[in-house]
């Protein structure tokens, strides 16, 4: 049998840190997999738009245990702001 293949977001691709933990746990896998393409995405760029590595970690492990949950998107998140313009304005850096 081969390797399930893990389904991607609408725009970003999967990363490694994030497919190794996905591929850890195969109720995860499937529970990610059933997921539309835009509440991968939203996952995806949750865990990687932020700027340091444990807070990255963080997120993967907090995914993990929300899916397992049976969520199947980010809580509190305004969006993928690469997806969704209107979201940008949580990513700006304050003018100083």
């Amino acid at each position: 049998m081969g390797k399930i293949v893990i389904a991607e977001g609408i725009l970003h691709e999967v990363p490694d840190d994030l497919k190794k933990a996905l591929y850890a746990d195969i109720e995860i896998l499937e529970h990610w997999n059933k997921l539309t393409s835009i509440q991968r995405n939203e996952w995806i760029c949750w865990v990687t738009i932020v700027k340091k590595a444990e807070t990255r970690k963080d997120h993967i492990q907090r995914m993990v245990e929300e899916l397992s949950e049976g969520k199947r998107q980010p809580c509190c998140w305004p969006g993928c702001p690469h997806r969704k313009p209107s979201a940008k304005k949580w990513f700006r850096k304050p003018d100083k």
